[in-house]
């Protein structure tokens, strides 16, 4: 390994190019191989090479994961293909290609995907579906790195010759496509900063984090008693640790006695940080320091800018002169900066693009300058000169209509005048300060006001009119003397007015891989470089901008304790290829400067994080301890500010490499739901995050919301705004209200990388007002992770909340789990259906069974519809059920059929005995189903129970069959017990478990029993808390129905004996 890397390859292309398609596809190809990043180096040698395999192994699991995906990769058909200039066999294959253009195709990833520098892409014959087809006979394995795009042509790199070159060049028709992989730009720039020139290699930066020694301030710093004038920053109310931190930077920048200084600031989440560090760079910006400010994502970089922008806004002279001091640069497409017009005007690319119309030999300043002097100085001699040149036919642009002398001076003052004004604009906005002084942008302005007064003038007046005479005799004074104290280069090349722009520009924004473009981009030396979110940048990374020459400090601000940066190969990871420079200082004990007061989340919320991950060093502002901090945007205890939502009955599954938990996704949408409703009625604007950390439950929350809301919930102006992100992509981040799906739900309390206390960290950071949590208690109470340690917490502050005890939120549970067969999770006496209806419910391993045979939704749902009724206590309807074996002895009445829609299907069921013992020991009633069967099948069934109910004794089938009513419901009964729990006693106490102790209840005995005719029977209509404290546990659910004797039911008027056995699939037939 060491050999390939270090010694044979001259760059990390033609290492990727020396993969064999097997090393490619070997995921351990460099396991063993990679040495784990120590905290310490004796040389820079050694820095820079205990970086380079993990980087080799880490692109290596990036090609890995893109040929995992080769079905999906967006792809083009080849239009031409032809051989570049520099083409050097055998090592050096390079071709101009041009792709086609997708036409009416089906693609749609085309529409996603531009081919840019840096991609690596396979060019195989066939579109490929599948591994096999990188490597075909006619067609071997070729990879191909776009080295530059330029007008749609792609200057590649093959790894081996392209054979079928000189067919396609003979018009042969011969498929060939390029299939995007991945994007190596940042990995080959980090390979470049690893190998860097030797003059490079040994700057003061670099030797600084090397090995970090206790930093002493300045002692002639100090003897000067804190003489630096710091411009005021007392107006923006900072705090004293964020005050002090811009302080400290500003004092080290202006230290000229030492150099390499390297400053940790430390913001955890809510601190300010991007605020502090905002100011930071407006001081600077105004004490004239040329630094470089980089962040690991575009994302990070041009909050920053536009934080900057935000506080430069308003400050500036003319509104816009100096913001060619700061400059933001990348790439276009994307940061996306058609959506960001507040950062066009610092924005590089568009910079460029209008200095180079000003800068224009024949359009720009100079040209029309000249232009307005010569045109009002001798207005008469040009129109003689036009009408000369109409006549001769020299200038065809001229020769339409004739224009009067006064027409004529009216379309050439406006022509000049029209240019004049957009130089002015935008060299006032683009030029550097440097470039373009404020004494010559306020004699443009003078300039831009008299050329106003003479266009005025031209459009009320003739041309001869002293007033107009007046003007311009003023005007032209002011103009000629620009025209002699400022002149712009006439460049026609962008590269010139790029390298303008960067080397005059005081503040720079960019990604750390992006600085690599200042080697070669910029002359001027930078004095500081701040690296902000710098926890989440690899330290391999952070050399790309330490290497920029002439830097003396370095301001890394960030949260080690927050996420680091993405790792996509274990084995690099093991290795601490993933850790940033911050964290590695922080291990070696290097001070960092913290930011101590929270401004954005309610007290509730921040509680725990700062408990748990910053030992409560982080204090409230009482902006947050405010009653108007406090948001109740919807009622009840668990929608307060913070909530441990309890999702007992959900069920992770595996989907694409990732996790998802379907119960959770409703429990989700339903809380949004609820929240929407809320806002129509109260119009209380609120933004909603909902975070998971697995992208299958991400993408799954976003169709499902996406299915019921209109896609302006998902943009930054609706007055209700929805964002759904991983954990990853929310960082940095932060909602009114947010939500967390956690998604893992299990019996063992495995939560994978849930455990990752960082990514906790960010999770439950992120809100302002409202957070509450959606997880399953059991799995996190046996992870023995800091999910633990939250679940604790927020029983002990009296904020965990059962989801199924909400009636919204246990009406989404039950419908989604019906919808995903988990009967295993409905058909259970804790079911979220039946753990609080009358009667606990019991079910065989049969009903289970037949539920799963069942392919029809609606039938489970008619089925479960049954079972709710019965649990709940209510009286069917008499068409829809039946006793078995009334007047043939058959189950001895015990047995009762529930019929399922339209009648195909049959629910058996009974009501049984259970013993539960508290302060006293009782006999209660209780259902249990049977199972689900075609009628025809009941038969069978009650034969095999007829063996069940005949080993009962007397007393308890009459037990089973007495039945107590409450109005129109079935409540199950229960009898004290002295000595024995089932056979006889006369003293035996009866009790119907009725809810109410108001309601008027009716006992009836359906089968006397020989010998207890002088029992004592009463029903004792007891309070909720009776029932309750006979078995917490206690499912109460649906009617028992039709267990009244003959007699009983020639009193309420019957119209017969109930149907036997014998004569029930007829007599159903018959009824429905």
């Amino acid at each position: 390994m060491d050999n390939i890397v270090l010694g044979t390859a001259a760059s990390l292309i033609d290492l990727v190019f020396s993969w064999s398609i097997q090393d490619a596809l070997n995921p351990i190809l460099y396991k063993g191989q990679i040495k784990k990043i120590p905290t310490t180096f004796t040389s820079t040698a050694h820095y820079y090479s205990s970086f380079v395999a993990p980087l080799v192994e880490e692109t290596h699991a990036d090609l890995l994961s893109a040929m995992s995906r080769l079905s999906r990769a967006p792809s083009y058909q080849l239009h031409s293909i032809e051989s570049e200039t520099n083409y050097r066999a055998p090592t050096d294959f390079s071709y101009k290609i041009v792709l086609r253009k997708p036409g009416n195709s089906n693609q749609t990833d085309v529409v996603t995907y531009k081919p840019q520098a840096g991609d690596l892409a396979a060019l195989t014959d066939v579109k490929p579906t599948c591994i096999s087809d990188l490597n075909r006979p006619k067609m071997p394995y070729i990879l191909a790195y776009v080295q530059s795009v330029d007008d749609g042509k792609l200057s590649v790199r093959s790894s081996k010759p392209i054979m079928i070159e000189q067919d396609m060049q003979r018009n042969k028709h011969i498929d060939l496509f390029f299939v995007f992989l991945t994007n190596l730009t940042t990995n080959v720039r980090i390979w470049n900063a690893l190998h860097p020139n030797p003059i490079l290699a040994d700057l003061p930066i670099i030797n600084k984090v090397i090995q970090m020694n206790d930093e002493k301030e300045c002692a002639v710093c100090l003897s000067e008693n804190d003489s630096v004038m710091i411009p005021s920053i007392k107006s923006y109310n900072l705090n004293d640790s964020q005050e002090a931190a811009i302080t400290s930077c500003i004092k080290t920048w202006r230290c000229n006695h030492q150099s390499g200084h390297v400053k940790l600031i430390w913001g955890p989440p809510g601190t300010g940080k991007t605020k502090t560090v905002g100011l930071l760079l407006l001081v600077l910006l105004r004490m004239k320091c040329r630094a470089i400010t980089c962040a690991p994502t575009l994302i990070a970089v041009m909050e920053l800018a536009s934080r900057v922008m935000r506080l430069v806004s308003g400050t500036l002279d003319y509104e816009t002169y100096g913001l060619g001091d700061i400059v933001l640069f990348g790439s276009s497409e994307r940061m996306g900066m058609d959506d960001h017009e507040n950062l066009r005007h610092v924005f590089l690319d568009y910079r460029v693009e209008m200095l180079k119309k000003c800068f224009s030999p024949s359009t720009g300043w100079n040209a029309s300058l000249t232009s307005m002097i010569d045109f009002l100085e001798d207005p008469r001699g040009q129109y003689g000169r036009y009408v000369t040149h109409r006549e001769l036919g020299i200038n065809q642009d001229e020769m339409d209509d004739p224009l009067t002398l006064e027409g004529f001076i009216k379309k050439r003052f406006f022509q000049y005048n029209e240019q004049l004004k957009f130089c002015v604009v935008n060299l006032c906005t683009h030029l550097p300060t440097a470039r373009i002084s404020l004494q010559v942008v306020t004699d443009m302005m003078v300039a831009l006001d008299l050329l106003r007064s003479i266009e005025t003038l031209l459009n009320r007046y003739d041309y001869g009119d002293e007033r107009l005479s007046t003007a311009t005799k003023t005007c032209l004074p002011v103009l000629e003397s620009l025209a002699r104290s400022f002149r712009v280069p006439e460049y026609i090349h962008k590269f010139l007015i790029k390298n303008l722009c960067l080397d005059n520009a005081y503040l720079l924004f960019c990604t750390a891989s992006s600085s690599s473009k200042l080697h070669t981009e910029r002359t001027q030396e930078l004095d500081l470089l701040i690296i902000d979110e710098a926890a989440q940048l690899k330290e391999c990374e952070s050399t790309i901008p330490f290497q920029l020459p002439g830097l003396r400090q370095v301001v890394l601000v960030g949260d080690e304790r927050q996420l680091p940066a993405m790792i996509r190969s274990r084995i690099s990871g093991e290795a601490e290829f993933g850790r940033s420079m911050f964290e590695r200082l922080v291990l070696l004990g290097e001070k960092k400067h913290l930011f101590n007061v929270q401004y954005r989340m309610h007290p509730a919320i921040s509680s725990f994080p700062n408990k748990e991950f910053y030992d409560g060093l982080i204090m409230d502002a009482p902006m947050v301890k405010h009653r108007s901090h406090e948001k109740d945007f919807l009622h009840g205890n668990m929608y307060g500010a913070y909530s441990f939502i309890n999702i007992a009955y959900g069920k992770e599954q595996f989907s694409h490499l990732s996790k998802m938990n379907m119960v959770e996704v409703a429990v989700v949408c339903s809380i949004v739901g609820i929240l929407f409703k809320e806002f129509n009625a109260t119009k209380q604007r609120v933004s909603i995050g909902v975070i998971s950390p697995y992208t299958a439950q991400v993408h799954a929350i976003e169709e499902k919301l996406k299915q019921t809301y209109s896609g302006s919930c998902f943009s930054s102006d609706s007055g209700f705004r929805i964002k759904v992100r991983s954990v990853d992509g929310f960082q940095g981040g932060e909602e009114d209200v947010l939500i967390i799906s956690t998604v893992r739900s299990n019996l063992n309390g495995a939560v994978g990388f849930l455990s990752n206390r960082q990514r906790a960290n960010v999770s439950l950071t992120r809100g302002r007002h409202c957070l509450w949590i959606l997880g399953n208690e059991t799995t996190f109470i046996k992870s023995n992770s800091v999910w633990t340690k939250l679940v604790l917490d927020a029983k002990t502050r009296g904020c965990f909340f059962n989801a199924h005890e909400d009636k919204h939120l246990n009406e989404a549970i039950t419908t989604t789990l019906i919808d995903l067969q988990q009967f295993d999770i409905l058909l259970t006496m804790d079911s979220p259906l039946f753990k609080h209806a009358k009667w606990k419910i019991c079910f065989s391993k049969d009903l289970k069974k037949s539920m799963s045979n069942i392919k029809n939704k609606e039938v489970h749902k008619q089925t479960i519809k049954v079972m709710e009724k019965l649990a709940s206590g209510w009286h069917d309807d008499e068409k829809k059920k039946m006793i078995v074996g009334h007047d043939d002895g058959c189950c001895f009445g015990l047995l009762q059929v529930s019929l399922i829609g339209d009648g195909e299907l049959s629910l058996v069921w009974s009501v049984e005995l259970e013993t539960v013992k508290g302060n006293s020991e009782w006999v209660i009633q209780v259902l249990k189903v049977w199972d689900v069967l075609p009628l025809l099948d009941v038969a069978k069934v009650a034969q095999k129970l007829h063996i069940l109910f005949a080993e009962y004794t007397v007393e308890k089938i009459s037990r089973c069959r007495y039945r107590c009513t409450e109005g129109n419901l079935v409540v199950p009964m229960k009898w004290v017990v002295e000595d024995n729990p089932i056979e006889g006693h006369e003293d035996d106490k009866m009790q119907c478990l009725s809810t109410s102790g108001d309601a008027h209840s009716n006992v009836v005995e359906d089968n006397p029993i020989e010998g207890h005719e002088d029992d004592k029977m009463q029903c004792l209509s007891t309070s909720g808390d009776v029932h309750s404290n006979l078995n917490p546990n206690v499912v109460e659910d649906n009617p028992i129905e039709g267990h009244e004797d003959d007699k009983m039911q020639e009193k309420e008027g019957s119209n017969g004996p109930r149907p036997s056995l014998v004569g029930l699939y007829h007599t159903v037939n018959r009824k429905t």
